[in-house]
């Protein structure tokens, strides 16, 4: 939070703007964590200005914010050591209520697992230029000034990481075939159906599992059959949910506390990855639908 107070105008015309900015430093940087702090920081910027001197407070919010991620963002480039985590990255757990209209689904995708990924490899100021302008319609000509280019060497810029993003392949998402293979797979799981396991499992299928020690990463459909026939008794309550936009599963234990999210990617009628947190910390941080 801020140490702003809500008597304050600038600082209510800041609190009225951080879910805008926190989104921005979020695409960009791809933590929640880092984001916060980036705002934070904002705030402090803001506060140390004469606001009545601001005619564009949006237009100047917006361009603190992602110069200062921009900054974070070449430092972890000279410093490889300080990337985000040693984990997967960070679940938006959502409830999943079935089919969504497609702009919700344009919006899951928008901040889901698979873009943050394909972010990770533009450069600092293609990322930047790409977030702005195409997530969140921020026009070339005021990311020019952030970046100190040209609006034509901005534009160029930002056509250069569209097409790095687009040619990237990104799983599909949580559609009606990939459901029914993630039930198939849950419901072979409590049954103890090996071989059903393996119908849905690709032979080649990834489980990465973010555990207090570290990601344990298990490789084939053998193993990772194996582990979900004796995990599949451990939660007592469970729910289907998007995460990242993908389909996937939250549990928790007896005494309602949450216990494992799990997100699947599905290609052609198989599950090709398995994502799943079961770090107590990291679930108690999580902003999680309530148990069923």
């Amino acid at each position: 939070m801020s140490d702003s107070t809500p008597t304050d105008p600038v600082a209510e015309a800041f609190e009225a703007r951080r879910a805008r900015l926190r989104a921005v430093a979020h695409r960009m940087l791809g933590s929640h964590a880092d984001a916060e702090d980036v705002v934070q920081e904002a705030w402090l910027r803001l506060s140390r200005q004469d606001a009545a001197g601001l005619h564009n407070l949006d237009g100047w919010l917006t361009t603190v914010v992602s110069r200062i991620s921009l900054d974070v963002l070449r430092a972890r480039r000279s410093r490889p050591e300080a990337s985000y985590g040693d984990g997967l990255p960070e679940f938006v757990v959502t409830v999943d209520d079935g089919p969504v209209p497609e702009d919700d689904a344009v919006l899951a995708d928008s901040v889901g697992l698979a873009l943050l990924v394909v972010l990770e490899s533009l450069r600092p100021s293609e990322r930047l230029a790409f977030v702005l302008h195409d997530l969140f319609g921020v026009p070339f000509a005021e990311i020019g000034q952030i970046l100190g280019k040209s609006t034509d060497a901005t534009k160029m810029l930002t056509s250069r990481a569209r097409r790095k993003v687009r040619a990237t392949d990104r799983p599909p998402g949580a559609g009606p075939e990939q459901r029914a293979v993630v039930q198939a797979f849950l419901a072979a799981s409590r049954d103890g159906d090996f071989e059903g396991l393996l119908r849905v499992l690709d032979p080649n299928v990834r489980l990465a599992v973010d555990t207090p020690a570290g990601v344990v990463v298990t490789l084939g459909a053998t193993e990772v059959a194996a582990g979900a026939k004796l995990s599949a008794g451990a939660a007592v309550r469970g729910r289907a949910v998007l995460v990242n936009g993908l389909p996937g599963v939250l549990s928790w234990r007896e005494d309602g506390t949450p216990l494992t999210v799990l997100a699947f990617t599905v290609t052609d009628g198989r599950i090709t990855e398995i994502t799943a947190l079961v770090d107590p910390a990291r679930l108690a941080l999580m902003d999680l639908p309530a148990p069923v």
